[in-house]
Parts: structure tokens; C-alpha cells; sequence
């Protein structure tokens, strides 16, 4: 059973969540598929600055330039459009 349960963790394991955060304070953070190195592609163009997405939803949370809020943590804008996310050790 042990084989078993190790393909099958393989194989839940390269399935990305739907939604996904990069802030540890956030319910949708999740160290373990972070750690697999995944990248976001918005609109067809790969982006580098996202710090949360969902993909029912179709938006992606953006930092805004170097702005910073009261706590220090950095400005995000949502924006709309269509978002595939992919671990990047696939993509080559």
C-alpha cells in the first residue's frame, strides 16, 4: 500500500491548487507546492511579480511597484483575464 499511496501523492502533487498565495499569513499558502517552483503565465505573458492568484476566478494579485502599506508588506492590484499556472521543472 505504500507504493500505492506514493503515486498517488506523485500524482496529486503535480496538480496545482486552484488558488495559491505567497504570503505565509494567507489561508491559501502552501510551503510545499512553493517549494516545487511554479510560475504564472496572465494573459499568455509569464509574470514574475504575482503574489496570489486563482484560476475559477480568473485574476491575479500584482505588486504594485515598490509601494509598501503601513505594515510593510507590499501594495498588490487585482487584475482580471485568463491565468495558467505550471511548475517550471515541467515547462522545459
Amino acid at each position: 500500500m505504500n507504493e500505492k499511496s506514493e503515486i498517488k501523492r506523485e500524482a496529486m502533487s503535480d496538480q496545482l491548487p486552484d488558488r495559491l498565495s505567497v504570503d505565509p499569513n494567507s489561508p491559501y499558502y502552501n510551503a510545499e507546492v512553493l517549494s516545487r517552483d511554479v510560475g504564472v503565465r496572465f494573459k499568455g505573458i509569464e509574470k514574475t511579480n504575482v503574489e496570489e492568484y486563482c484560476v475559477s476566478e480568473g485574476w491575479v494579485r500584482v505588486t504594485a511597484g515598490n509601494a509598501k502599506d503601513r505594515h510593510g508588506n507590499p501594495l498588490t492590484i487585482k487584475v482580471h483575464g485568463p491565468v495558467e499556472p505550471y511548475f517550471k521543472d515541467k515547462a522545459s
